[in-house]
């Protein structure tokens, strides 16, 4: 990799949901240091709007962005190639001594592309996930930007492994812990109670009686195929025969559920559905709930945070941790076993788990204190 020429800027991006809770306690990090690089935010601007700006960049405190591309929805390559476009006359404008990115995204190997091209090095948070599963456009996305990043910080220590496999040299790497938890616990005494977010959704919380069930469904394997859709729908209804549910509907995932003439399976009574929750919402309703099912690699971290059971809709997970040590169970779509982990966890309650290594609010100051020193040692 190339030489840092000079101590600068570090240009962090973000681009859609799930890298706002990843971004902020970075952010907050270099702000509250003594770090010779100045910390400024780029956002790509694939997920946005003025709701989410609210529900997101408000509630975890996300500084306004310094540059904002602005490039909107696509397909993953029209995406990809219209955020590659935008970023490279920023990086020319005013190239910083470090680009860092999050997650898994088409932002996040998008921009790590563009600045590896230009001479400038790669830092990415949350490196070495893999779920072995190449079908999933974020796996790809994974697996490329490590192969650019100069510095990989990872959140468990079995990423590590999976990163040496791929010919990446260990000293590249630091276990740092978990970005996502350091937002989770940051913000956990602000969390908005499930009985707020159903009154302000116009629906009574005694509804839910004993307690509720958690719903999350975006993945396109799971939304895209009306016959999976289907399935996933009828056996959730089933579910919420005995145990309500609450289901914050993604936008996608509405359209798609429309498309294919499932509306009716939200109508029953059982399943609540709720308009797309802002961050703060969702973590009171993941903290106060019974079980959650789901389709979100970051629910299945978070869950484990908070020590509620987790069952996950999918055939694998890149995060590993969450199955072996935290609360997370992974079923895939049949609805035989969907249906007797939702009875094991309402008879057991479920996995235990304990809150994995590091997982401890302090990833980002030990992220921001490892690129200080790597900086220093390059300028």
């Amino acid at each position: 990799m190339s030489s840092l020429s000079a101590v600068g800027h570090i240009l962090c991006v973000v681009g859609a949901r799930p890298n706002f809770m990843k971004i902020a306690p970075i952010m907050r990090a270099f702000a509250q240091s003594d770090s010779p690089l100045e910390a400024r935010l780029l956002h790509t601007g694939q997920h946005y709007d003025a709701a989410m700006k609210h529900a997101f960049f408000d509630q975890l405190h996300i500084p306004e962005p310094d540059i904002d591309l602005e490039v909107g929805s696509g397909s993953h390559a029209g995406q990809t190639a219209d955020i590659m476009k935008r970023f490279e006359p920023v990086l020319d404008a005013s190239p910083p001594a470090a680009v860092l990115v999050v997650g898994d995204v088409n932002s996040t190997i998008a921009c790590a592309l563009v600045a590896v091209k230009k001479g400038i090095p790669v830092i990415h948070v949350e490196a070495g996930l893999r779920s072995g599963d190449r079908q999933m456009p974020e796996e790809i996305n994974r697996v490329l930007t490590d192969q650019l990043s100069e510095l990989l910080f990872t959140t468990e220590a079995s990423a590590e492994d999976n990163l040496v496999r791929e010919g990446i040299s260990r000293d590249r790497v630091h276990f740092t812990g978990n970005v996502m938890i350091d937002t989770l616990l940051y913000n956990l005494e602000y969390a908005v109670p499930a009985a707020t977010s159903l009154t302000a959704a116009g629906l009574d919380p005694d509804a839910t009686g004993d307690g509720y069930g958690l719903v999350t469904l975006h993945r396109p394997s799971n939304v895209d195929d009306p016959a999976v859709l289907r399935q996933l729908l009828t056996v959730l209804a089933q579910i919420g025969q005995r145990t309500p549910l609450l289901f914050p509907v993604h936008p996608r995932t509405r359209a798609r559920i429309a498309a294919a003439g499932l509306d009716e399976l939200l109508e029953r009574a059982a399943i609540t559905v709720l308009p797309p929750q802002g961050y703060l919402e969702m973590l009171g309703l993941m903290r106060d709930a019974r079980i959650v099912l789901t389709d979100s690699g970051g629910i299945q971290e978070e869950t484990t945070a908070l020590g509620v059971p987790c069952v996950t809709l999918r055939d694998n997970t890149e995060r590993p941790i969450t199955v072996h040590q935290g609360t997370n169970t992974i079923v895939g779509t049949d609805p035989e076993r969907i249906l007797a982990c939702y009875l094991d966890v309402m008879e057991t309650g479920g996995k235990t788990g304990r809150v994995p290594d590091l997982w401890d609010g302090r990833a980002a100051q030990r992220i921001v204190a490892i690129v200080n020193q790597w900086a220093a040692g390059r300028g």
